[in-house]
């Protein structure tokens, strides 16, 4: 039955997909979708019981509480007693799970009630909502409620692993202990098939990148926020959908104060393990992505008022794949923020794949070798904006302020010159830097990149790949 599920929900996407961006682009996802799974080889383990016992004592004199707010409305009781017992499996014990229940009917209220009764766990506490207000302003009523030092959410439908509250008190207690206490932490997570059972599609996320938030909320669960600041921010029913997605923005924005150049995302912490189980089902965005279409549109003017509140002049648009979007600039990307340093696009090698363009720290070329109409899997990161290590020197452009900076590594003068490219779907000239003086080979490029790339980081700018700006060589 799950594979049916499974089945069915592809072919609806397909032909929304297809209606939206047409043969050849549906032919190219759907080649990429097949490729993907073939290669998917995840499973995941839960830690054993010697694991998280160590966990328990050396966890055991931490203060930090952690309170879990739960929106519920008309929820499965399987859902519940699964996502309750994963609480309650928690090798670290500081926490509160407060379940903000919305829903019509009295039959459900008495289901929660027993099944927390049934628990015993004073930990547990059930909060029966006078009505139904919308999933912000339902769990803003939780976080009203919550004592912790910091909130998280939990979906109605979803399950944390037993290691996901040990993890985060850890990041908590050695950030800490540095002096530098994290205000938004967040990990991996994974999908549950519930028709086969199975735990699919590992979502193994960055660390903070600004650029990439403003494409997708990539940070999404498991997801847990300081709690002075939660209770000052709160979610916006405006957005309801993408409450989330907002949150992060408006964190992000209370960490970037007026006068610095780059938001202090230190504070923002990424846990690269799996510690959330997003449940596939029918009705669930995990599977379904146009159950809840309103949310992306939510989505696209929380990032719309991001932009504004920052001053950028832009147009956020939706990207061809529902929840990602594209931000263009009225003026250049290097006239709209002054945080950004250096822009550049991707290189084409003569069969159409990315050969040069974006590098990370290791100075590996990211998505290397894929196919220049390929958007990196179900997460699409080839196709996003982004900040990274270095861009190509063929392929970029400076800020006026940075340009002695190519002088000293390259030798020559920073020229500019009128490139033909391909920006989006659209060929068109712009300025990119003049390279005709250099004679090099690829490493020697990738060696003044690299050099170019880390001097701009060094004075304080972000490097930004934009994998639009297309050149062939």
């Amino acid at each position: 039955m799950g594979n049916r599920i499974l089945r069915i929900d592809n072919v609806k996407k397909t032909v929304n997909y297809l209606k939206k961006n047409g043969l050849a682009g549906t032919f190219y996802a759907a080649a990429e979708r097949v490729q993907e799974e073939k290669k998917a080889d995840y499973r995941y383990t839960a830690p054993d019981e010697e694991t998280l016992a160590g966990q328990r004592r050396e966890t055991a004199d931490y203060p930090y509480l952690f309170s879990i707010v739960t929106p519920a409305y008309e929820t499965k009781e399987e859902y519940l007693r699964e996502l309750i017992d994963s609480v309650r499996a928690q090798s670290y014990a500081r926490w509160e799970l407060l379940i903000m229940d919305a829903s019509a009917g009295s039959a459900v209220e008495r289901t929660v009630r027993q099944v927390i009764h049934e628990t015993g766990d004073l930990r547990i506490r059930y909060n029966r909502l006078s009505e139904n207000k919308g999933i912000a302003e339902n769990t803003n009523a939780g976080i009203a409620l919550a004592g912790g030092d910091y909130i998280a959410f939990l979906d109605h439908d979803d399950f944390i692993t037993p290691d996901a509250l040990y993890e985060m008190a850890r990041l908590v207690h050695r950030n800490r202990q540095a002096g530098c206490a994290p205000v938004l932490l967040y990990s991996d997570e994974d999908k549950y098939d519930e028709g086969t059972q199975t735990f699919v599609f590992p979502n193994k996320k960055r660390k903070f990148n600004l650029d990439l938030i403003l494409s997708n909320n990539y940070i999404c669960h498991f997801m847990a926020v300081e709690a002075g600041l939660m209770k000052r921010l709160k979610l916006r029913a405006d957005y309801d959908g993408a409450q989330d997605y907002d949150l992060v923005l408006r964190v992000v924005e209370s960490l970037w104060s007026d006068d610095a150049l780059l938001p202090e995302t230190a504070r923002i912490c990424h846990i690269p393990k799996v510690l959330y189980h997003w449940r596939s089902h029918r009705d669930s965005t995990a599977l379904n992505t146009g159950s809840k279409t309103y949310a992306y549109e939510a989505g696209r003017r929380a990032l719309a008022d991001f932009c504004a509140g920052r001053g950028f002049r832009v147009q956020v648009e939706h990207e061809r794949h529902l929840g990602f979007y594209r931000i263009a600039y009225e003026p250049d990307l290097l006239e709209a923020r002054r945080d950004v340093g250096m822009m550049g696009g991707r290189i084409l090698d003569g069969k159409g794949r990315i050969f040069a363009g974006g590098y990370d720290e290791a100075g590996r070329c990211m998505f290397e070798g894929l196919p220049a109409r390929f958007t990196g899997g179900s997460t699409h990161l080839a196709a996003l904006k982004q900040d990274c290590a270095a861009v190509d020197i063929r392929c970029m452009r400076l800020r006026k302020e940075l340009q002695p900076l190519f002088s000293e590594i390259t030798g020559l003068p920073y020229r500019e010159k009128r490139m033909q490219v391909k920006e989006g779907r659209e060929k068109k000239e712009i300025c990119m830097a003049d390279v005709s003086g250099l004679s090099c080979d690829e490493a020697g490029y990738r060696k003044l990149s690299m050099a170019l790339g880390e001097a701009v980081r060094g004075e304080g700018y972000l490097v930004v790949w934009e994998p639009g700006i297309t050149i062939r060589l």
